[in-house]
């Protein structure tokens, strides 16, 4: 599973954080460290902190907050997805899917007004 940053992706001057390169063993893993560490355990989850996860050129901290925001950044590198509970049980349903067999589909994590999404596919394509 890798991790990195896209900017301008279209030309509204959209962006994607993209967690990619990855089978279901790798999806099923990823969402129990969500349902554990965030939902059960209310705690935040820095991607770098997760053993298969490889960055590229940033990393991304899953943090619980009172409004679903997404993510944001202040610097390009260091990216922050700020979600409540709502909005990461919905984000584990969206995984769901890549828990159960091999796929070459994706998935947009998120539906927030946001200039940076959240993209999660095997293939690394949109």
């Amino acid at each position: 599973m890798t991790l990195d940053y896209i900017e301008n992706i279209n030309e509204y001057g959209e962006n994607v954080v993209r967690l990619y390169d990855f089978n279901m063993s790798e999806a099923i893993k990823f969402k129990k460290k969500i349902q554990l560490e965030i939902i059960k355990n209310n705690e935040q989850l820095s991607l770098s902190d997760i053993s298969f996860i490889e960055l590229r050129n940033c990393n991304l901290t899953l943090r619980l907050f009172e409004e679903d925001l997404g993510i944001t950044s202040d610097d390009k590198v260091n990216f922050f997805c700020d979600m409540t509970h709502a909005g990461f049980e919905k984000m584990v349903l969206l995984l769901e899917p890549f828990c159960k067999k091999e796929t070459k589909g994706y998935q947009w994590l998120y539906d927030i007004d946001n200039p940076i999404d959240f993209l999660f596919s095997p293939g690394g394509t949109w």
